[in-house]
Formats: C-alpha cells, structure tokens, sequence
C-alpha cells in the first residue's frame, strides 16, 4: 500500500510529505485548494504521462516521491524482472525527478528505471479511478473491457491476438505477392525467352577470342599459304623437269659433312663442322614444321561460313543485352535466378491460400471462444452490478449486456455496450442516453466493487468519484467505499461529508497566497479538526455552533 507521497515543485504545491494510513483515507478542502494536483502528482511517480506546466512556475525542476510497502506478488515479480533491488524492510521507494527541458529521471529503490517501467509498477499497486472513468462508460468502445476484465480472459485474447497477427501477416504477404502480377507474368515471358537463347547459343569463355582469330586466318588463307609454299620451297628445294633443285636443308647437310670430313686433318674446323650440323638438323626440323603448317592451313570453305556465322551470333547477343561476350554467362545465370524466383512467388501464392485458410480457421474458432466467454462473464457481470446498484439506492435499475457480432478486429468478433433502465417501465438503453452524472458515479462504483474480486492491486484512489450525488445515494457510496477499505488501502479526493465522515483518516488541502506566490498544504486533521472540516463541508461558510453539533454527531 501507499505509504507517503512527497512532492516538490508541483502546480501550487512547493514541498509537501504526505503520509497515508491503512485503511479509508479522504481529502478535502476548499474548491482550487489543490487536491487533484496530489492525484496528478501520484499519476507522474507512477509513470503516467506528465506535462512540463505541471512544473512550479519559476522552478527549474519537480520531484514526486512514493513508498510502498506490502507489495503484492505482481509488483516484486516486475522488481525482478527489471533488477530492482529489495529494501531490508521490503518497501519500494519510486522517484521521478522532471525538468522544464522535458528530462525525466527515474529510480527505483534507488535504481535508474524506465518511465515505462514506473508505469509497469505503479499498475500492479495503485488503480485510479477518477471523474474521467466516469465520462468514460459512456463510450461504449471501452466497455468491452470491463467485461473481459471479468471473464479474466487474457489468456485466450492473447491467442487471438498472435491468430489474429498470423492471418494479417499472411495477407499482407499475399498481397504484396498479388501486387504486379501481370507484369511478372510478362517478365516471366521474357526471361523464358533470354534462358532459352542464351541456352541455345552454348557460349562459352574465351570462344569470341578463338573466333576472331580463326576468322582473321581465313582472311589473310591465301597470302598465308604462299608464304608457306615459299618457306617450304626454300627449306626443301625446287622441283624441276631435269633435275631437283636442293633446298637449305640439304645443302647445310652437305656443307656439314664437307667440312666434317677435313676435321682429322684439320681440327680448326671441327667447330665449324659442329655448328653446320646443328643448323642441319634445326633447318630440317623446320622443314617438317612448315610442312605441318602448310597441311594445316589449307583453306576450307565450311569452316569459314561456321566460323562466322558464329561470331555473328556473339556480336547480335551482344549488342542485343548491351554486354561483352565474358559478361553473357553471368547475364544467363541472373535471368535463371530471378525466373525461379518468379516461379516461387507462384508456388508461395498457392502456398499461401492454404496457410491463410488455416490461419483464419484458427482465428475465427479463438473468436468464438472468446465470445462465448464475454457472454458467460455478461450475465455475471450485470448480475453483479445490478445488485451493486440495488444496494446504492438505484433499486429499480435494470442493467444489461449487449453483445453485436461484427468482422474481427484486434479484440475478436464482439461489440459490447451497457444498457440502463434507471427507472421501472422503461426499456434499457445506452448509458450515454439515459445517465445522469450522480448515476454515472455509481454505476462507475459498481462496476469497480464487481471487477474487484479479481483485482489483486492493494490501493484504490477515488478522485470525485461521488460528483453529482448526494442524500441516500451518497451515504450508500460511503458504505461500499468503507467496507472496500476493509480488505485494502481506499483513498477518495470528496466534497461530500457523508463520505469524509467515514474515513479512517483525513487530510486536509488548504491554499494560502502572498504577494508573490501561492502554496499549497496538507494537513492530517484530529477529531476536532474533522469536526470543523464537516461542519464547513456541509455549511459551505463558516460553521455554527449547531452545524458543529451535527458534524460531531455525523462523526461519532
């Protein structure tokens, strides 16, 4: 529960140390003293968003301070969860410091923490219910909540909500997918064809190369094979009608064995004779080379048609997919990858019907199961409730659920609104319709007396929740806020002295003003002081003798 709240620097209030006790506590005070700034101050330290105009005029920075103890399970789990250490006493010390920069410094037991995680803590230790739960029951788009909050559902909504993400994501795939389809289709096309004739050309590394060079051979064959003839003439000799003429190889021969044959009787020339033989042999290995190549480099007419048409077909390809003849592969296994690629969105599309078929199967059956169960929690609930109004002077009200089916949503297949008949002989309808403010208020204290059998938070704070009642009504309201009290910490922001006069303790909002600011204080009141405090809340001026009486009287 709450122990104390201290605050500096907030709206009116420069410093103040606010101690709560167990059980009902209310705070009064004058209209404007300032008794919403210390929910406002409350909602900052449990990290609700803050505007920098809650900051003190003149002030550089605010801090809002809150202890807790007997925590409940949820809020040591979460202290776990985010490294919190334990006090020795087991209390939990929470802290925001702000600044008019828009900075936010938050602690923990000492520790530096999120704002998200003051946020995480503060709703596992206090609910605050205030003027604006109220208003909001007349918005039907959240009474959904209150009924899942009674079939204590989350489980199942849980897994609607990851149903429910799987369909959605499969559908956005699948139209993404979807999207272009005729453009792939004639991408498709085109690439089928580009596969097909680059395929069908069978390139190859290095064959433009080969085919250039083999095309310029055809080009200059006959002047290559005079040469040859030429060369070959001269290394072999010419022949002739008499007598063949010797060629340069058979005259090196001779002249090697001419001069071979004098080395006995003359060694001088037995180098002479080495050299000649070697150019033999080399000049007749040349003459069988050049014969080779002369063979070689016969012309042949097929050969040269093929050759070019050959590279007529890298030329066109080229020219035709604006690459070089080494880049056409890489082009052929691109064209393949984006072709499977396409083929594989196809296939993932038929893929994909029949994993959104399941998915929406599985999502619809979570949906029904979560209507069933807000219908059963329904007729709880307005049971419920109705027998809360009874007790709180509404002993003809008529209470219902209405449930309308309507297309999934993130939060399943129901629509939910509360109904009210206030009066015997009229048929329910919206709240919105027929409530007035003092009902709203109970029908608002209802629904929390109902959703707080499920409610494991150990602190509730009322902030005006009694506006617009008054007489039965009220003392009724002070009763279930008085018997709540019993099994966990009540505290009420009232102007209503039916309810003041309940409290286990009373704090008491004043406002004093000089020339150059205005404070705000908070002070515990003893029994006479609440005497007085009642006395001014039901006179509105300063009370008589006779109201002090009927103060005392109210508070014995």
């Amino acid at each position: 529960m709450l122990q104390c709240l201290s605050i500096e620097n907030i709206a009116v209030i420069k410093q103040a140390d606010v101690g709560f006790s167990v059980g009902f506590t209310v705070l009064t005070g004058e209209t404007g003293a300032g008794k919403s700034i210390l929910i406002d101050a409350l909602h900052a330290v449990l990290g609700e968003r803050t505007s920098r105009e809650l900051i003190r005029t003149g002030a550089e920075t605010a801090q809002v301070s809150a202890v807790f103890d007997e925590l409940p399970p949820n809020a040591r789990a979460l202290m776990e969860e985010y490294g919190i250490p334990a006090a020795e006493d087991g209390s939990l010390l929470l802290t925001r410091a702000m600044t008019a920069a828009g900075k936010n410094i938050c602690r923990a037991n000492g520790t530096l923490v999120t704002v998200a995680a003051l946020r995480a803590l503060g709703a596992e230790l206090v609910n605050i219910h205030g003027q604006h739960d109220n208003q909001g029951l007349l918005d039907s788009k959240r009474h959904l909540a209150y009924i899942d909050a009674k079939a204590d559902n989350e489980s199942l909504r849980a897994a609607y909500r990851e149903a429910i993400h799987t369909l959605r994501t499969l559908h956005k795939e699948n139209r993404a997918l979807q999207t272009g389809e005729a453009e792939k289709a004639r991408r498709q096309d085109y690439l089928r064809h580009q596969i097909d004739e680059l395929e069908k050309a069978a390139l190859r590394p290095g064959e433009q190369q080969e085919l250039e060079s083999r095309a310029a051979f055809f080009r200059n064959a006959q002047r290559i094979a005079e040469g040859l003839r030429t060369a070959l003439a001269a290394l072999r000799g010419e022949e002739r009608d008499v007598q063949p003429a010797p060629g340069a190889a058979e005259l090196t021969q001779r002249a090697a064995a001419a001069v071979g044959a004098i080395t006995a009787s003359y060694p001088q020339a037995a180098a002479a004779a080495q050299r000649l033989a070697a150019a033999a042999e080399e000049l007749s290995d040349l003459r069988d080379t050049v014969s080779r190549l002369s063979e070689e480099a016969a012309f042949n007419e097929e050969e040269r048609v093929q050759t070019e048409e050959r590279l007529e077909l890298y030329r066109t390809l080229c020219a035709k997919y604006g690459k070089t003849a080494d880049e056409l592969p890489a082009l052929l296994a691109e064209a393949r990858a984006e072709e499977a690629s396409i083929t594989g969105d196809t296939a993932r599309l038929d893929e994909l019907r029949g994993l959104i078929a399941a998915a929406a199967a599985e999502t619809k059956a979570l949906a029904d199961q979560l209507t069933e169960s807000r219908l059963r929690a329904g007729e709880e609930f307005c049971a419920a409730v109705q027998a809360e109004l009874t007790s709180l002077n509404m002993p003809n009200a008529v209470f219902i659920v209405e449930r309308r089916p309507c297309a999934l949503t993130g939060s399943g297949g129901d629509e939910m609104e509360f109904l009210l008949s206030a009066n015997r002989g009229e048929s329910p309808r919206p709240l919105a319709k027929v409530a007035s403010g003092g009902e709203l208020s109970r029908i608002c204290l209802a629904i929390r007396q109902v959703l707080a059998e499920s409610d494991t938070v150990p602190t509730l704070i009322f902030d005006e929740i009694d506006a617009g009642v008054s007489g039965a009504a009220a003392q009724r309201i002070a009763a279930k806020l008085k018997a709540a009290a019993a099994v966990r910490q009540v505290i009420c922001v009232t102007h209503l002295a039916q309810l003041a006069c309940k409290a286990d303790g009373h704090l008491f909002i004043s406002k004093t003003e000089t020339d150059t600011e205005t404070l705000t204080a908070v002070t515990p009141l003893t029994h006479e002081g609440r005497v007085r405090e009642l006395a001014r809340i039901m006179s509105g001026a300063a009370p008589t003798p006779a109201q002090l009486a009927a103060a005392e009287e109210m508070l014995d």
